[in-house]
């Protein structure tokens, strides 16, 4: 189906441009969003005439969106999940888990505005962009962490993840037959080094008396 855009889509196009889209991309996300017009000769002819006010209205929210991402650029979301000792989640964090921790935390963010590149499915700290405009994206932090305590640890950049722990019982390991090792050799040095007699004073021979 071919469309007129009303407004930039991302990886389609920008306002005004005609593409070609699935059908069914076309009848359940782009025309009933009013994203979108049939390519007909009548909506061709109805997009030109409001082209003028359909920009206007763009410039206005994409105003309101630069306004808003300023509030929540940089910002981080703690969200607590259980997890396994190798920070497995026992589930994954969707885009309405970090809209329901950044109103925690006293943002505004719709579930639609989220986009997450890949299923987050482990403890961490992910970059999650934020889209309030379709030309408008800004970065947040989601926390993912098993307890409070895990994610301020997280936030002081300590990795608490399967390949996290590993290094730490390596480094506790290391640490380990390091001081072992230093002991030995303490140990070590005590037995070589010879012990000190005190040597018993030689009785006073008593003079013979004639």
């Amino acid at each position: 189906m071919e469309v007129i855009l009303l407004e930039r889509v991302t990886k389609l196009g920008a306002m005004g441009e005609v593409v070609k889209v699935k059908d069914g991309y076309a009848r359940n996300f782009l025309l009933p969003n009013a994203k979108a017009l049939r390519a007909t000769a009548n909506n061709k002819a109805k997009f030109e005439r409001d082209r003028a006010m359909l920009e206007a209205k763009n410039a206005a929210t994409k105003a309101l969106a630069e306004t808003e991402a300023k509030a929540i650029e940089g910002k981080s979301f703690i969200i607590i999940r259980q997890a396994g000792e190798s920070g497995q989640l026992y589930g994954s964090v969707s885009a309405r888990d970090v809209a329901e921790a950044a109103a925690a935390a006293g943002s505004t963010v719709n579930k639609n505005h989220i986009h997450i590149a890949a299923p987050i499915k482990t403890i961490g700290l992910y970059t999650v962009q934020v889209g309030l405009h379709p030309e408008v994206y800004v970065p947040v932090t989601v926390n993912v962490a098993r307890s409070a305590d895990e994610a301020a640890a997280q936030a002081r950049g300590e990795d608490l993840s399967a390949s996290g722990a590993t290094e730490r019982a390596e480094a506790r390991a290391a640490a380990e037959a390091l001081f072992e090792e230093a002991q030995a050799e303490i140990a070590a040095e005590e037995d070589a080094t010879p012990v000190s007699k005190t040597q018993p004073k030689a009785k006073a021979k008593k003079p013979d008396i004639e």
